[in-house]
């Protein structure tokens, strides 16, 4: 139902009945993953003016997938990422993509 890249991707539908008998499907919770279950590639320091969308375009080359930054840091709001000016966001490797280890 949903694309490999949708952040909806692998849920389960759920299905519930109304008192008219009317079935309504809808897409099951989904819960921020750990941020430990992702491997960093870099740190991005925000600056002035700049959003999630901008800043995932420029590292993950698809704006659309803000929510892989988002989730890398533990972040609900794409705005907990930005505001203030200056912090540091992880940007990783997807979910469960290890990266090389040094050793």
């Amino acid at each position: 139902m949903f694309s490999l890249t949708s952040r909806y991707y692998g849920l389960p539908i759920l299905k519930r009945k109304t008192k008219d008998g009317t079935e309504i499907a809808f897409v099951s919770r989904r819960f921020l993953p750990s941020g430990d279950e992702f491997d960093p590639l870099l740190e991005h320091r925000v600056t002035e003016g700049e959003r999630l969308d901008t800043i995932t375009a420029k590292y993950l080359d698809d704006p659309e997938q803000f929510w892989r930054i988002g989730d890398a840091n533990e972040a609900m709001s794409p705005f907990e990422l930005t505001d203030p000016v200056g912090q540091k966001i992880r940007i990783t490797l997807p979910q469960g993509i290890p990266g090389p280890r040094n050793g």
